[in-house]
């Protein structure tokens, strides 16, 4: 069972923070550090000092950790055009000494679109795939080779396919809550599908859409890694469980109902039932990203308990 940490850095952290959260995470086994891309921050936090680059950040982790890999919950494709991002994440791969993933999604919020002129078209699943289709492309073309595209949205002619991750393949991942499109999606591109702030019934049902999908692909359903993103809050009981919910704006019984809090007991016995839908991988949104007790705890009280 994989524990990974998962940042939300627009709600407002600069690089030295993310760097003591992905090195705590290091250093207390968790299996990799992940974070959002976003640029502009959700809800009531002031987002101070401002929103960070999700693959710049990685790039200086590439440099400051040695073993846990590195990804994106997901890359916006409305941020990037797909030829410069397979560059861009075939070097943080070299960089990191091939420890790096890439998930991949549409975009859908609006308004950071808005507020750093980024155009937000209405058409955002098709250029999805073939911001996929491109970088999958782009990475498996043979050294020598070229690679061309001609798509409804983006055009590449003769190009080097170049430069080359350092890992053979670079794992991607794709998730959502779609019924028909993302599984579809998933079943052609993907390593990993993911499906954020579910409840384990919704998790059975879309993993269940995603491994029928992979089937009729011509792929094994157990190819592929099915995990969730959930936010954590633990405590040793339930004044610390509360004092961490109110740190970060949230009631302790909601967050008990919507994801990962509560004792270390009731958080192990949680996960269960996840594992029972399916999911061998937990992405643990952490919002207090001061709070390095709580990796702690999780590490020792939690991730222990784990098989």
């Amino acid at each position: 069972m994989d524990l990974r940490i998962f940042t939300e850095p627009q709600q407002g952290a600069d690089y030295p923070t993310l760097l003591n959260v992905a090195l705590a995470a290091e250093d207390l086994g968790f299996d990799a550090f992940y974070r959002s891309d976003h640029y502009l921050v959700m809800g009531d936090s002031d987002g101070l000092p401002g929103p960070t680059d999700a693959w710049i950040t990685l790039a200086g982790l590439a440099r400051e950790t040695s073993r846990i890999r590195l990804g994106t919950l997901m890359t916006a494709a409305t941020f990037r055009l797909p030829g410069p991002l397979a560059i861009q994440v075939a070097q943080v791969d070299a960089m990191s000494g091939g420890r790096v993933e890439l998930g991949l999604g549409t975009g859908w919020f609006e308004a950071e679109h808005r507020a750093y002129g980024i155009p937000f078209p209405k058409e955002k699943f098709g250029r999805l795939e073939e911001q996929l289709e491109i970088i999958t492309g782009l990475w498996g073309t043979p050294v020598g080779k070229t690679f061309s595209y001609e798509g409804t949205h983006y055009q590449l002619e003769n190009s080097p396919a170049l430069p080359k991750p350092a890992q053979r393949r670079v794992p991607v991942l794709v998730g959502g809550h779609g019924k028909s499109r993302t599984p579809r999606v998933a079943a052609r591109f993907a390593d990993e599908f993911n499906i954020p702030f579910a409840s384990p019934e919704d998790t059975r049902a879309q993993f269940a859409r995603v491994r029928a999908a992979a089937e009729e692909h011509g792929r094994r359903a157990d190819d592929l890694i099915y995990s969730n993103a959930l936010v954590v809050c633990v405590g040793r009981d339930d004044a610390e469980v509360a004092r961490r919910a109110a740190a970060i704006g949230r009631d302790p019984q909601e967050l008990r109902e919507n994801g990962l809090a509560g004792t270390p007991a009731e958080v192990v016995e949680k996960i269960g039932r996840y594992a029972e839908a399916g999911a061998s991988r937990f992405y643990l949104q952490v919002l207090d990203l001061k709070d390095l007790d709580h990796l702690e705890l999780i590490a020792s009280q939690v991730q222990a308990q784990l098989p």
